[in-house]
């Protein structure tokens, strides 16, 4: 791998730099390539609630894709996670796959984030929610949240947190951007990847037009958020039934995390956010300067800020303006001994993969990988609780003993 398939960046601009991601890899790999590596499992989430999920293809008629205008139509792959009723264990429904085959072959061709090639098997790994289990709907309208991942990051790479917020009462749909993620799987087993956007990278770098391109991306992941948004009375499985579409709330890591600012300060539907250490500027290395709309002007909602270890709302320049200008409730914390993929299931799945300690801590610090997804999910599900469900635990008050990782910058 180059150097521009590297995603050790922290931040949604910082993907310029890094080649967008180490799965984007536009070479064709058999489905073979995800089968020979270890088996492993997730943290098991620690909520209340059995969990179900389903897939679906969502098409948005109103544009034609933006990274192949040929196309009339953008389509996405989203999963929706939920609450399911309590039954006999399993049900007949079997766990879902963490990844569907082909886009799990196209994710492990790129070693992932330090993961060498083959040393997991993506497609084997079981998440600990049951396909299409029914719906609990006992408790009336549950809130909904968005997630969205990193630049060229699959849509699953935060399910560890996203199975501990279903587990506790939320409905969470989580997106693919196509043409962003290395692979993409339909339906009808067709795999899309990620040419179009290795393309528009690659004449960005010859004509320095790389703040543009970086515009251009989060545009298009708002423009998805907002359609995703626009069909949460449409869920399949009939889960609309159980969501409350005036609590309605966003997360995302990296450029996911940027996505979720920019969209809520776009759209009112949003009520509260996350964002898992995502810079929120337009360049190709953080500097200050070419700040996104809500680094400037800020958010009147609550929002959460968490970042990698040195980098808080006083280090980081567009996180600086963005809590000088919003008036809404926020909060920044910071994971000790933490770096940017800490926050995504990298924490879990790069120690099972076989690498030295060096590497671990290139790709995840310091912090014990366990304790890392014990203080992302406990802060996170903090949050959305508080905001949505108007159930505060009093963690976001002050610093806990529970978490010593976690330090409050304000």
């Amino acid at each position: 791998m180059t150097s521009r398939a590297s995603l050790t960046r922290r931040s949604f601009a910082g993907l310029a730099a890094a080649g967008l991601a180490a799965g984007l890899l536009p070479t064709p790999v058999a489905a073979a390539a995800s089968r020979s590596g270890a088996r492993v499992r997730l943290p098991a989430p620690t909520g209340p609630c059995a969990i179900g999920v389903v897939s679906a293809r969502l098409v948005d008629r109103s544009r034609p894709d933006p990274w192949v205008p040929a196309l009339p139509y953008r389509e996405l792959m989203v999963d929706v996670w939920y609450p399911a009723a309590p039954g006999r264990p399993g049900g007949g429904h079997r766990l879902a796959p963490y990844m569907a085959r082909g886009a799990a072959a196209r994710w492990d061709a790129g070693s992932p984030h330090g993961i060498p090639r083959g040393a997991l098997d993506f497609a084997a790994l079981r998440t600990h929610a049951r396909q299409a289990a029914p719906a609990e709907t006992r408790g009336g309208p549950r809130p909904v949240l968005v997630y969205a991942a990193g630049a060229g990051d699959p849509r699953t790479w935060g399910t560890t947190l996203v199975e501990e917020l279903a587990s506790r009462g939320h409905v969470v749909v989580t997106v693919d951007h196509t043409y962003e993620s290395p692979g993409v799987q339909f339906p009808d087993g067709s795999v899309k990847d990620n040419e179009p956007l290795l393309a528009a990278l690659a004449e960005a770098e010859r004509e320095g037009t790389m703040s543009d391109l970086l515009k251009k991306v989060l545009g298009v992941r708002v423009a998805d958020a907002r359609f995703v948004l626009d069909r949460l009375g449409s869920l399949p499985h009939g889960l609309s039934a159980i969501v409350d579409r005036g609590r309605v709330g966003m997360v995302g890591q990296s450029a996911g995390g940027v996505c979720a600012a920019q969209t809520m300060y776009e759209d009112r539907r949003v009520t509260a956010g996350v964002d898992l250490d995502g810079t929120l500027e337009f360049n190709p290395e953080p500097n200050g300067t070419n700040l996104l709309p809500v680094a400037r002007h800020g958010l009147d909602r609550p929002f959460l800020l968490m970042g990698r270890e040195g980098s808080d709302r006083t280090t980081e320049p567009s996180w600086r303006s963005f809590w000088a200008h919003s008036s809404g409730w926020k909060r920044n914390v910071t994971l000790r001994g933490s770096r940017h993929q800490t926050y995504t299931d990298l924490a879990t799945l790069l120690p099972a993969a076989g690498v030295d300690r060096a590497t671990i801590e290139e790709h995840i610090g310091t912090v014990d990988p366990a304790r890392a997804v014990a203080v992302q999910r406990a802060y996170v599900a903090s949050f959305f609780d508080r905001w949505l469900k108007g159930e505060d635990d009093g963690l976001l008050e002050r610093p806990s003993e529970r978490y010593p990782e976690a330090e409050f910058a304000g």
